[in-house]
């Protein structure tokens, strides 16, 4: 499914949507530049969920949690991990266990760990345009976009 928003507010509502049919354990892998609005999404995600802390980039913790809405939601970013290796040193599997949704940023990093996962590309089109393309995920219907 291909998706153009014009707002991060947008792509946000697109985060919420999809968040909408969502299951306890499903991995989300993004990919996409820096800036492409990769964290944006996971805002939506958050709010789809009924999360009410901020959501902030993980870059310097590796994982924050959102644990305030109908299920948690675990939100990596993986650039500055080497290989799925060190994805499982830091407690993949127990998050995976968790029963929430995993949002993963800079996935392609780990993808061996990822293979089940429900991809989101992130393109950036133009200052506030993005290109979102979501793949995989069984059943996945986006209701109301």
């Amino acid at each position: 499914m291909e998706f153009v928003t014009n707002s991060p507010e947008q792509t946000e509502c697109l985060g919420a949507a999809l968040a909408a049919v969502l299951q306890p354990g499903t991995v989300i892998a993004f990919t996409g530049d820096l800036g492409a609005g990769k964290t944006a999404f996971t805002r939506g995600l958050a709010k789809g969920l009924g999360a009410t802390e901020r959501v902030t980039s993980p870059t310097y913790t590796i994982v924050n949690e959102y644990v305030s809405g109908k299920m948690p939601l675990f939100h990596f970013d993986m650039y500055r991990l080497g290989s799925s290796d060190e994805l499982f040193d830091i407690g993949w599997e127990d998050y995976l266990l968790r029963g929430g949704v995993c949002a993963v940023e800079w996935s392609e990093n780990v993808a061996d760990a990822l293979e089940e996962s429900i991809t989101v590309h992130i393109e950036k089109l133009g200052d506030n345009t993005r290109k979102i393309t979501i793949e995989g995920g069984q059943g996945l219907e986006l209701a109301g976009i």
